[in-house]
């Protein structure tokens, strides 16, 4: 079985690394809150209840700051640690490692000193918590979290908020199902007017995590007391009632030993007739037992939680650590390993958005199934195979000579010039590729998880991809336009040879010499432009068929098998330096894997620590 101080120094030593990493319940809403699940008690109490005087009579040392107004400005936490007896008392700040304060007037000192430090000397307050550990033969194994006073009124210097920003610090101590309150009211005044009642009845209605104690039992007008709140009458806890009687102001003035505080509030109660048979669990050191011994039960009911907390935190983070990659290696030939993996790991998943694994490569298929043959219809074949336009172009054929049989030359030049037209949809269709692929380059980029790490390698990619897809749609280009040129270079004869031969002549009469007039009808004309719009429509045909498997193989083919080709080249070339230079990582990405890292290091040191205990196993 595991003993108490073994439990309370197994939460204190958790708590303190916490708190080196930020943890401090609502400090980093980054990672998960281990401060939060971890048990504590939270000493609340509005100002001039006696808090200080309780947390310093549990202690046994005047070490708290003392003074008008707000005098706690940020969270202590107080971890207090059974020595042997005749050992001296130290105290330890977990902000000074390693210093050993003897002397308690020091230690006031600097929780003044480092709460201004963090503050400035602006009664301002803030949530990041002082560590303090206190090892002494006069105290039980105990942490408790010491909270700035509830008040109702800013001082000089202070905004009207600080009301309201003190409030909602305690809350975010307080309203956390593990934190058991310590509600601290002075016996002089209404309960119901109590700061600390009032919210520990908000966050807890039932008084399941709420103990009460009232202070200044020996300053209540004569002939009343406080035995209806003590006995649960007034208002009821779960928990008992602890009556506490702190050292006078003519005591503190006198610097009394609070080892002597401690033996006057005994015999206070002892000899009191209101609370004499209350007297054997009254006072500042049956608290602390009481708080002790709840605290150790507490931590035990809660360690499953824990340790299941603990264990889903180890797993996310070594998840994520793993999408954050692992720290770099610094010789030249791990850098240049690591350079290549990463490209490769880009290439797998361009080659997935091209091949189907990802989407992405089926906008390639869009533009030969939709755009191209879209802009092969959009062609103004219609202008140019006009019956004005076959005139024009038949009737200038063949300049002064006449042709004799058929127009031929009309025809070729009819033909070439709609040919010409094919060039606009080819290479519009090499560009509209060329876009795809540069948009999926992109992609491919942002979804290599490994790539993020390093945004100067990813700006490297990019620009190699894109200076070879550049080099790839040059040469579709030159390709596709040649496809074009051939049909122009050499035309189809069978095509003509089917068509029906026939030579008609103008049925106008011989003119005045006698001679017919050469020339043909409009429907010939007709002809001719039907002719060359039915062969224009299978070269349209074959092109529809040629020029993607032009774009393809010039194009998506060689991005497939040969994009950073030359980029590996270079980066073999390349020295140290310079490879080092491609792998300098986002700081933001290397500040999460550092915190992720630490944070990991923290669980892995808590689960450590819990399995270190024998009730654990």
């Amino acid at each position: 079985m595991a003993t108490m101080e073994s439990l309370i120094g197994l939460v204190n030593r958790i708590q303190r690394a916490c708190t080196v990493l930020g943890d401090y319940g609502g400090g980093d809403n980054a990672f998960s809150s281990l401060w939060e699940a971890l048990p504590t008690v939270a000493v609340v109490g509005g100002q001039s209840s006696g808090k200080s005087s309780v947390l310093e009579s549990i202690v046994g040392r005047d070490f708290l700051p003392r003074g008008s107004g707000i005098v706690t400005r940020r969270p202590l936490v107080l971890q207090l640690h059974k020595t042997d007896d005749g050992t001296q008392e130290y105290a330890e700040f977990l902000h000074i490692p390693r210093r050993k304060f003897s002397d308690f007037a020091l230690v006031r000192k600097e929780i003044q000193d480092e709460t201004d430090r963090m503050t400035g000397k602006t009664k301002m307050i803030s949530p990041v918590p002082i560590h303090l550990s206190i090892y002494s033969p006069n105290v039980v194994n105990l942490t408790l979290v010491d909270l700035p006073g509830l008040t109702k009124v800013a001082v000089e210097g202070q905004p009207e908020s600080i009301v309201e920003d003190i409030e909602n610090m305690v809350r975010t101590y307080v309203e956390k199902p593990n934190c058991v309150i310590l509600a601290i009211s002075p016996a002089n005044q209404d309960i119901a007017t109590s700061d600390a009642i009032k919210l520990a009845r908000e966050v807890d209605p039932s008084g399941e995590r709420t103990f009460g104690v009232l202070t200044k039992l020996d300053l209540m007008d004569k002939g009343t007391n406080a035995l209806d709140v003590i006995e649960g009458r007034s208002y009821r806890l779960q928990h008992p009632w602890v009556g506490i009687v702190n050292r006078s102001q003519a005591d503190i003035n006198k610097n009394v030993d609070m080892i002597v505080a401690r033996r006057k509030e005994r015999e206070y109660f002892a000899t009191s007739p209101e609370y004499g048979h209350l007297a054997s669990k009254m006072g500042s050191e049956y608290l602390a037992k009481l708080l002790s011994k709840h605290l150790e039960s507490v931590i035990r009911a809660r360690i499953p939680s824990i340790t299941s907390l603990i264990n889903k935190s180890i797993e996310e983070l070594e998840s994520e650590m793993d999408h954050l990659g692992r720290p770099i290696a610094t010789d030249a030939g791990a850098q240049l390993y690591t350079i290549l993996e990463l490209c490769r790991a880009f290439d797998r998943i361009f080659k997935e958005h091209l091949e189907g694994g990802r989407p992405g490569g089926d906008r390639i298929y869009g533009v030969f199934d939709n755009q191209l043959p879209a802009a092969l219809r959009k062609l103004p074949f219609d202008r140019h195979l006009s019956l004005q336009n076959v005139k024009k172009v038949v009737s200038e054929a063949d300049g002064y000579q006449p042709h004799l049989i058929a127009p031929e030359q009309g025809y070729r030049r009819l033909i070439e010039g709609s040919l010409n037209y094919f060039r606009g949809p080819a290479e519009a269709s090499v560009d509209a590729v060329h876009f795809v692929l540069k948009e999926l380059v992109r992609k491919s980029i942002a979804e290599t998880q490994e790539l993020k790490r390093f945004p100067t390698l990813q700006a490297e990619i990019a620009a190699a991809g894109g200076e070879a897809l550049e080099r790839f749609r040059v040469e579709s280009k030159k390709t596709v336009v040649r496809l074009v040129d051939m049909e122009s270079s050499y035309l189809t004869v069978d095509f003509f040879r089917r068509l029906p031969q026939e030579v008609e002549k103008a049925g106008n009469p011989p003119g005045p010499a006698g001679t017919p007039i050469d020339r043909y009808t409009e429907g010939h004309f007709r002809r001719i432009g039907s002719n060359v719009s039915s062969y224009v429509g299978m070269v349209s045909e074959t092109l529809k068929n040629t020029i993607p498997k032009a774009v393809v193989y010039c194009q998506v083919r060689e991005a497939k098998q040969s994009l950073l080709n030359h980029f590996y080249i270079q980066i073999g070339k390349r020295e140290a330096k310079q490879l080092a230079q491609l792998l300098d990582e986002d700081p933001a990405l290397m500040e999460r894997r550092q915190q992720c890292a630490k944070r990991l290091e923290l669980y892995k040191s808590a689960r450590d620590e819990i399995d270190s205990v024998s009730w654990a196993r």
